[in-house]
């Protein structure tokens, strides 16, 4: 008797925890919602992100070469110290990760800025802005560019490869034009292209 009831418990006890397995496998996980994206808040215009980020960022890699006139002669103008290379990599990082900040939609200027020049051949505020809503893939890939292309000096600063500067900073300096002349003074095209193609373009202009 003892033994018949221990093999029905045994029995019950198997057949409870199969149907627990059973159960488990069978039942469908709870659906979750993905997570919230974050939420940005831009902080600077475009202007002012160039003026404050970019541009001076933009310099350590556009003064890493070239040629300074003084009493003495000419004096050449490369890296030659661990700081002068890490300054230009610090600028090229800062330049590739402001093509996501420029992706990021805000303001083209702070309110009440005009164009210096009135009537001159620079587009608005409003325009410019009209003009990326009306074309945010263009505008988008003058951003990749430009973080293509920052990203290539970074390499350059890995390799200590000064000769590669001047024509990489040109490219950069090419780079951020090809979006102004889209965005910024579209009717300067012809002449703009026209200057470049009758003269030695070598390296970007002198602020």
């Amino acid at each position: 008797m003892q033994t018949s009831t221990r093999t029905w418990a045994r029995t019950l006890a198997v057949a409870v925890a199969g149907a627990i397995v059973v159960s488990g496998c069978s039942a469908k996980p709870e659906a979750t919602q993905p997570p919230a994206a974050p939420a940005f808040t831009p902080v600077l215009s475009v202007k002012e992100l160039m003026e404050n980020i970019v541009d001076p960022q933009a310099d350590y890699v556009f003064d890493a070469v070239g040629s300074d006139v003084t009493p003495k002669g000419i004096v050449d103008i490369t890296p030659t110290t661990d700081d002068d290379w890490t300054k230009i990599q610090r600028g090229a990082y800062v330049l590739a990760e402001s093509s996501n900040l420029l992706k990021m939609t805000r303001k083209m200027a702070p309110d009440g800025v005009a164009n210096r020049e009135k009537g001159g051949p620079e587009l608005t505020p409003a325009q410019i802005e009209a003009k990326v809503k009306e074309n945010p893939a263009l505008w988008n890939s003058h951003a990749d560019t430009l973080r293509t292309e920052a990203l290539k000096v970074v390499e350059i600063v890995k390799a200590r490869d000064a000769g590669k500067l001047l024509a990489a900073g040109s490219a950069i300096d090419q780079a951020c034009e090809a979006c102004h002349l889209d965005f910024w003074y579209p009717g300067d095209r012809e002449a703009v292209l026209k200057d470049r193609n009758s003269t030695a373009y070598t390296g970007p202009p002198k602020k």
